[in-house]
């Protein structure tokens, strides 16, 4: 069996060449190796609404080159306490009223990453931050089409800021904008009186958490009490602008304020952090009529996010295993060849980098049980962009799925025994779905530790679809049996 271990290895990092496996056997192996290739089908599906909650927030707001539709991106989020979290005693404090502390200002930060394109630097976007009146339900399923606001989730007559912003802040010198340590950021001020929802009216917000935590330690014994009795959360939407999009990489809520030291006036803050340990989704807004009209073409098929569109696969399975019902399937590769975008725009979204394969029956349940590819019904690859000796460029590849091949299979046995018509009731046996999706790895043994949707602007057509006019998608297969 060397011989056929072996052969999958090398298999694995070959392109075309599909008769390699017969220089591999001698006859003191007695192993018969073959190979073949199948056609495989695809077609668009529409992606309607992915699970929002994930590792990385998107805020803002576009015109796709492709579509001439609008997408925006907002988000909502509740805020993290910081295991080694501390507010001076309340005596120390300088900044008094009445007696009591008070906070000198208070801001939430979004650390925003560069725009989408570097054309976006310096568009002019108007935002608003609302507070939140209750905060997200644990253990709820938040997706990517759930409206905050259509749920009444927003605060009446709590704090609503507006603020005008571009990603290159002119406001800043040339000298700190082109300095190593700079961090691009929006900043909400939360500096006017705020009204509790008891009716207590504070200096600003930063006050009102001061006072919340000299008056109610308990509050702050964990993030979720303090969602639930302090700060449910804020929802961060775009209000006017259209040219700018991007990652936010991290959130703050700060408190700032000084304290006499020892022997010096200390200027000090009180940072909450709006974390992925805490609840955050993203909303976006769609044009789903071109979706659906880009979902209708059946020349090619696409790969489109943020929560656009997919590429459903049919896999030949009756086909590969029938015929060879005696024979040991070793490898199964599949390729997906991506079609070159026909503009030179420069706004055109990036091409996505990462595709889950995974079963149609299986996409929500996936995602939401926190799954990650195990090779056996799901797997993962990247783009690969670059010619390399054992990859064709430009391409998609699954090297070797065999196991999903044999899996579907027993799967399809099973259910047949059981129900003749059970291919009948389960039309998706043999249906995969192509993901574009984000990865987080350990940073200890860099597996993959998590699987989210891709919320980033990404799109890219496939060579495929129903009316596929170039080669036809073929997964090619290595079979072998004893003599």
């Amino acid at each position: 069996m060397a011989a056929a271990i072996a052969l999958v290895a090398i298999y694995s990092c070959e392109n075309d060449d599909l008769n390699i496996g017969q220089s591999l056997t001698s006859e003191n192996d007695k192993l018969q190796v073959s190979t073949t290739t199948y056609e495989v089908t695809t077609r668009t599906i529409l992606a309607d609404s992915v699970l929002a909650q994930s590792a990385d927030c998107y805020f803002g707001r576009v015109r796709d080159p492709q579509t001439g539709a609008d997408v925006t991106s907002e988000f909502t989020t509740q805020f993290h306490l910081l295991e080694h979290m501390y507010l001076s005693p309340e005596e120390k404090i300088l900044s008094r009223a009445e007696g009591r502390a008070v906070a000198d200002s208070c801001d939430i930060i979004l650390y925003i990453q560069a725009p989408s394109t570097q054309d976006d630097s310096l568009t002019a976007m108007k935002m608003r931050a609302t507070e939140l009146r209750a905060p997200l339900e644990e253990g709820r399923r938040y997706y990517s089409n759930f409206n905050p606001t259509e749920a009444g989730m927003l605060r009446a007559d709590g704090i609503r800021r507006s603020v005008v912003f571009s990603y290159a802040d002119l406001s800043e010198t040339d000298s700190a904008r082109t300095s190593d340590s700079y961090q691009p950021a929006i900043r909400v001020m939360l500096n006017q009186p705020y009204t509790a929802t008891d009716g207590t009216v504070y200096s600003n917000y930063g006050t009102y958490i001061m006072r919340q935590y000299y008056d109610h330690p308990e509050r702050f014994a964990n993030s979720f009490t303090f969602a639930h009795t302090v700060c449910p959360g804020f929802l961060f939407e775009i209000t006017d602008g259209l040219g700018f999009h991007s990652r936010v990489s991290d959130i703050g809520l700060r408190v700032f304020y000084t304290l006499q030291g020892d022997t010096s006036v200390i200027n000090a803050r009180l940072v909450l952090a709006g974390t992925r340990e805490v609840l955050q989704t993203t909303y976006v807004h769609n044009d789903q009529a071109s979706l659906e009209r880009m979902a209708q073409e059946t020349q090619h098929t696409y790969l489109k996010t943020p929560a656009g569109l997919f590429t459903e696969v049919t896999l030949p399975v009756a086909q590969i295993k029938q015929s060879h019902e005696g024979d040991s399937l070793l490898a199964a590769k599949l390729t997906f060849l991506r079609l070159n975008n026909q503009s030179s725009d420069t706004r055109l979204f990036s091409v996505p980098t990462t595709l889950l394969l995974v079963q149609k029956d299986s996409l929500k349940s996936f995602f939401e049980n926190g799954k990650v590819p195990d090779n056996l019904t799901s797997y993962y690859t990247t783009y690969n962009s670059t010619q390399a000796s054992y990859y064709q460029n430009n391409t998609y590849t699954f090297s070797n799925i065999s196991s999903l091949i044999t899996a579907l299979w027993q799967q399809r046995a099973k259910g047949v025994a059981a129900d003749p018509n059970w291919e009948t009731n389960h039309p998706n046996w043999n249906k995969m779905v192509l993901v574009p999706v984000s990865t987080t790895t350990s940073s200890s043994s860099s597996s993959i530790v998590g699987v989210h949707h891709d919320m980033s602007l990404t799109s890219t057509r496939l060579v495929g679809g129903p009316d596929n006019p170039n080669e036809p998608i073929r997964i090619s297969v290595v079979y072998a049996k004893f003599k």
